[in-house]
């Protein structure tokens, strides 16, 4: 009968409901509370824990920063196990959210493609010239033919079949393109000349293809560099402490400094403007006489 009354009150409360400390728990344990009720408890507990977001606090905001703030920051592993977890950097993407994800090549601080206000913040956090054109994370092959008029019929085939990869390709921009794209910088910009190309990207990786599942628009994006000496950032602890006003950073490890390749399709060949990770395919070299000047770098 004292095991059966018992039993209905967790082993850390008294009979009216109240907390009780490790010792008044531990009394319950002696009068016959089953120790696999205590078990199951705790395995409720440590499934809340382990689902909860992961925040740390940088008392040194970066570029465009104000006070300083909570950045979520998820560690993806080596295997890959925890990619569920991206749900809640989408989440954070699409209410409005600017934050540093990985690629095949270094790390982007990104943002939603249609969020006019997470645009003109990406470009404050960044403190770019508001003239300054972005590249844009496809989800897939429908976006580039959505967001641009594509490729040239000539070098269609060829060119598809180096996507996903580590390459950037400057296409000529369709009417699909959000207007605040399409104007330097957004509706802050200085400059309101038409932007008439962009440059796309298909990343070949894991944390990407895990995200562009998710997401309901591609991402503007533009690669971390250091304010100082524009150096490639590759470590997510140094980019956290450089530009602390991002919302969130997915961790993925230490990166090489290789950069995507960049290639110019807008003419009649195309026209490497940046040599980098993509390996150089011999159509990919154009004739040109003149100083190359790669708006993307």
């Amino acid at each position: 009968m004292t095991h059966c009354h018992l039993s209905l009150a967790p082993p850390w409360q008294d009979w009216n409901g109240r907390a009780l400390g490790r010792s008044g728990a531990a009394g319950f344990q002696l009068f016959g509370v089953e120790r696999r009720k205590k078990n199951r408890f705790a395995g409720r507990i440590e499934a809340v824990v382990k689902r909860s977001p992961k925040r740390l606090k940088y008392d040194t905001p970066g570029p465009g920063a104000g006070k300083s703030k909570e950045i979520f920051h998820l560690e993806i592993d080596q295997f890959g196990s925890n990619l569920w977890k991206l749900d809640q950097v989408v989440s954070l993407l699409q209410d409005g959210g600017v934050g540093v994800v990985p690629t095949d090549t270094i790390y982007a601080i990104v943002c939603d493609l249609h969020n006019r206000a997470a645009i003109e913040r990406l470009y404050r956090i960044k403190d770019m010239d508001a003239k300054k054109p972005l590249s844009i994370l496809c989800r897939s092959f429908q976006d580039i033919d959505k967001y641009t008029t594509g490729f040239p019929t000539s070098f269609f085939r060829v060119a598809r079949q180096c996507l996903p990869g580590p390459y950037t390709f400057i296409l000529p921009a369709s009417k699909d393109m959000p207007k605040q794209c399409t104007r330097f910088g957004g509706s802050v910009a200085a400059s309101y000349a038409p932007r008439k190309s962009v440059g796309v990207r298909i990343p070949d990786d894991a944390v990407w293809r895990e995200m562009a599942g998710q997401l309901e628009h591609p991402l503007l994006c533009t690669s971390v560099r250091r304010p100082a000496d524009d150096e490639w950032m590759l470590d997510p602890a140094i980019i956290a402490d450089t530009y602390g006003s991002v919302d969130f950073i997915v961790d993925g490890g230490t990166r090489v400094a290789n950069p995507s390749t960049v290639v110019d399709m807008t003419g009649t060949m195309p026209v490497v403007l940046r040599r980098g990770k993509g390996v150089l395919e011999d159509w990919m070299v154009g004739d040109t006489d003149s100083e190359i000047v790669n708006p993307y770098s």
